[in-house]
């Protein structure tokens, strides 16, 4: 008989053949165990072994054995095979067959890389086979290589090839060991239809990313709630009611911030794995960290054929585990949040904000203060070009600043914003109505009850009002001028003394506390913006008239004389002189429209928190961890398949022009806990639109200058991504001059456990329904923008011909087809993310089984449909995957057990070909 497998060190790859004699009275089911001696330390080291091969006498071993780059491997290393026939799977009963022992220098000075050795018993006497090894170099196989090959001789780091085929190792690259670390490597041999013979090497590794993008998010939600606090107290004097309220929320905000300061501070402690075991996924120091993240990437190489890269990344499903479930996840505690908070509002007497209204608010706050600091810088260059008579960069810098200065005013034309003006007017203290009759009764002076919102209009039964800032209705018999409410003594009208002997409020801010506030100032105030720039621009307009020399005549003037020309054209001075306070009242202008739209769309917050306590907090506080781990999943994959493209025209132009397509494959029940997990999963990956990333020039080489640094705020992040200045100078132009890259996330969920069984059948399944409808319609936009975009030769090529439009019409067809444990709904998804060059995630609770038996089956398809790997190799393939592969490393670095966290009766009810082979699976705490 043959007996065939293979090894891979750091500089050689060993094929083995041995020709067992009849040593049993039956067929033994072949295993090989490999061990390493080092010849100093002169102790044995178990190290790895082959997939079982049953009932043959010369059995065919397709899964190879790696080692990692850090292994000390040196020419005096001895490997050791020693073969068994494995009498029972389930309980691991074996008998010893034989062994044979090379050094790897022998193998390096043997004649045509070939070691021919004797499988001798166990007293070393007897000769029980023949073994034949030889050294053979991934990527350089050629068709005579093919009897004698099975595995990789490159170094197991991260290599940065396209995944459409293109070979690019770089080996000793700063991208190799900055982002990506501890790389486990599994090879295997596999025939193809052509009785030919295919290289295929596993590699998975951990991410750094693990642990540093939650720790900087972290630290961003941490700045951007004292931000939130120091904005509240800049609200200035509010009435009892509304100080109260603030000084709870500050005091909510602060728990948060304590709690997360906390976390953060415990983080910072750990060192070691960079990722999450899935036995870890309910503590509460790691609750913002992703369960399980690894990558994964897959080999192929074929005689005559460039290598093939296929990449994915494993990670639990981003949810809230330390927080639990009784209650649903994120969508359905969102959902109920949101009508439950229409009923707080007026118990705590606030105007109900929508989210949408909530967003608008971030939005105007986020927006002013980016844009003030630019229009002002945007105005010193104007200045500073008036200094300098240059009339084109004047232009130039008018052009720049009439443009964000027109941004700014559009970013507050906005009806919130003047309505939340008029709300902060009536809270605070001397908001002035003018007929104490027609002031509500309980709490007096809110802006709620004088001028309710719309909704709170219909649930009240009240019609608007019908002056601005003045309450409905007609004045008194009394005709009583004023009445002062919120609980301040009254005053008169027009004394500027109030009646407490205290001399008026100073103006705490822009805001006036009049006694009848007029609606149609904000209008003024944000106009008067406009008029300003205006007003700067005629004066440019006007300087350019008074200059009589055109661009081309200035260089050929002298100095001095076009000095005297200019200053006899402007008898009223220097240009910055005529330019300034124009300038200065635009700067003011601004800054007074700043300070308005700061407080209030801060007191549309404050209303908001106010009206959400305490539960409202809490749901943020979820609504952060789940984000955070899907964050770091998507930086990671985002990370991988930018290293994968960076020689890829066609991926870099299809990256800056429309953005990649994120599809995350889920494998959670829609029954008890798993239902909860999805709500959270869809909330999170939904929350992925808010994230662009960017890629940046890296200072120095240095792994850690090569991390991705996260900047912004909760709804919107941006993830910089530093390359090498030698990789950063490839890019295109468009992505070098820091372009926003979009990215678009997909979910796609089918249930493959029994506990879906009785939701399929008992159960509801709407959710997952919903989700993969709701879904497919993002990804068939996401493709009729690229086709738009982006020609066809941008996308990679594969063998199976079927059009693009095609699996997307059978996808949309799929979900909407009543059917269960519909798979095919996942496989199509997969194949249409990959043909569009996007990134790959695949999830289970906390992707160790289901993922781990999605990822192999894949895998094994892409070999089949691609590398027209032999139908008679399928099974035996997935089984080796799945036997002896990285999944069950994954599962063993997991719960320090090589065993699925299956039995019997649960996979009894799994699709056939989700099923592992027997003898991996058993019952153990995962």
């Amino acid at each position: 008989g043959v007996m065939v497998i293979s090894l891979l060190l750091p500089l050689l790859s060993l094929s083995l053949l041995s020709f067992l004699f009849n040593l049993v009275d039956r067929k033994p089911n072949a295993l090989v165990q490999v061990a390493v001696i080092d010849p100093r330390e002169q102790y044995l080291v178990s190290h790895a072994c082959t997939e079982i091969v049953e009932g043959s006498r010369d059995p065919l071993f397709l899964t190879g054995v790696t080692f990692p780059p850090e292994y000390p491997a040196s020419p005096e290393t001895l490997v050791k095979l020693t073969v068994y026939d494995v009498r029972d799977k389930a309980r691991d009963n074996s008998s010893f067959l034989g062994s044979a022992t090379f050094s790897v220098s022998d193998l390096l000075r043997s004649k045509d890389d070939q070691l021919t050795l004797n499988l001798r018993s166990s007293d070393g006497v007897l000769a029980v086979g023949t073994v034949l090894v030889s050294r053979v170099n991934m990527g350089e196989m050629e068709e005579g290589d093919m009897d004698h090959i099975t595995a990789d001789v490159q170094q197991c780091t991260l290599v940065c090839e396209s995944s459409q085929g293109t070979q690019n190792d770089k080996d000793n690259s700063p991208l190799t060991g900055a982002v990506f670390k501890n790389p486990v490597c599994k090879v295997y041999k596999f025939q193809t239809v052509d009785s030919k013979w295919m290289l295929v090497r596993e590699q998975m590794e951990e991410c750094t990313l693990s642990f540093s993008i939650p720790r900087q998010l972290l630290h961003l939600y941490i700045q951007e709630d004292m931000r939130r606090i120091q904005e509240l107290r800049d609200l200035g004097e509010l009435s009892p009611h509304w100080d109260n309220l603030r000084k709870e929320v500050i005091g909510r905000y602060g728990q948060v911030i304590a709690a997360y300061q906390e976390t953060l501070a415990e983080l910072n402690k750990i060192t070691g794995p960079s990722f999450k075991p899935s036995c870890s996924k309910a503590q509460r120091y790691l609750e913002f960290i992703p369960i399980n993240l690894h990558t994964q990437r897959m080999r192929v190489t074929c005689p005559r054929q460039t290598d093939a890269f296929y990449d994915v990344i494993t990670v639990g499903a981003p949810a809230a585990h330390f927080q639990g479930f009784k209650g649903g996840g994120l969508q359905r505690l969102l959902s109920r949040h949101e009508a439950e908070k229409k009923s707080f509002s007026t118990a705590y007497q606030c105007i109900y904000y929508s989210p949408e209204h909530t967003a608008k608010a971030q939005e105007v706050l986020h927006s002013v203060g980016h844009l003030q600091p630019l229009i002002s810088g945007l105005a010193d260059q104007l200045l500073q070009a008036a200094q300098q008579h240059s009339m084109s960069g004047l232009r130039e810098a008018l052009k720049t600043l009439a443009g964000k200065t027109e941004q700014f005013v559009h970013a507050l034309k906005d009806e919130l914003v003047k309505s939340a003006l008029l709300a902060l007017h009536a809270a605070q203290p001397g908001y002035v109505t003018k007929n104490q009759n027609q002031t509500l009764p309980g709490h007096q002076g809110h802006s709620h009850q004088d001028h309710p919102s719309p909704s709170q209009r219909g649930q009240q039964g009240q019609s608007p009002p019908q002056n601005p800032g003045h309450s409905p209705g007609q004045p008194s018999a009394t005709d009583s001028p004023v009445v002062v409410c919120n609980n301040v003594d009254g005053g008169s009208q027009t004394a500027p003394i109030r009646e407490d002997g205290q001399a008026p409020l100073k103006r705490q801010d822009s805001i006036p506390c009049h006694k009848e506030y007029d609606e149609e100032e904000w209008d003024r105030v944000w106009a008067d913006v406009a008029k300003s720039l205006n007003c700067v621009i005629a004066m440019v307009d006007k300087l350019q008239e008074q200059e009589p020399i055109n661009n081309n005549q200035e260089q050929l003037i002298p100095k001095q004389v076009l000095a005297d020309v200019i200053t006899s054209h402007n008898p009223e001075g220097d240009w910055r002189e005529q330019l300034c306070p124009l300038v200065v009242r635009l700067k003011e202008c601004v800054a007074e429209v700043v300070v308005r739209a700061r407080r209030a769309m801060t007191f549309v917050l404050l209303q908001e928190a106010a009206c959400s306590i305490p539960q409202g907090l809490f749901l943020k506080q979820r609504r952060d961890v789940v984000f955070s781990q899907a964050l770091a999943a998507l930086a990671c994959g985002f990370v991988m398949r930018l290293y994968a493209g960076m020689e890829d025209k066609g991926f870099l132009k299809q990256l800056h022009q429309v953005g990649l397509v994120a599809q995350f494959e889920s494998l959670l029940s829609t029954y008890s806990e798993e239902i909860g997990m999805l709500e959270d999963m869809e909330v999170g990956i939904s929350d992925l639109h808010r994230v662009a990333f960017k890629i940046t020039q890296a200072k120095t080489d240095n792994p850690c200058d090569l991390q991705p640094v996260v900047i912004g705020r909760r709804d919107h992040y941006t993830v910089e991504v530093p390359l090498p200045r030698l990789a950063f100078q490839t890019l295109p132009h468009e992505i070098k001059e820091g372009k926003a890259l979009q990215v678009y996330p997909v979910l796609f969920n089918v249930g493959i456990n029994e506990q879906q069984t009785i939701a399929d059948r008992f159960g509801d399944i709407s959710l997952q329904e919903r989700i993969n409808q709701r879904n497919f319609e993002i990804l068939d936009s996401y493709y009729k923008s690229l086709s738009d975009k982006v020609p066809s030769e941008c996308l990679p090529c594969f063998q199976t011909q079927t059009d693009l439009k095609d699996l997307l019409g059978t996808l949309g067809q799929n979900v909407v087809t009543k059917k269960r444990k519909n798979v095919e709904i996942l496989w199509l998804a997969g194949t249409i993310c990959r043909r569009l060059n996007g990134i790959r995630f695949t999830s289970c609770k906390s992707a160790k089984d289901r993922t781990s038996m999605s990822v192999t089956l894949e895998q094994c398809a892409l070999l089949r449909d691609e590398h027209q790997l032999n139908k008679d190799y399928f099974i035996r393939a997935l089984d080796c995957m799945r036997r002896e592969g990285c999944r069950i490393e994954n599962v063993q670095k997991n719960i320090k057990c090589r065993k699925y966290a299956f039995n019997m009766l649960q996979l009894m009810a799994f699709p056939k070909i989700y099923r592992p082979p027997e003898g991996t699976y058993g019952k153990v705490d995962s």
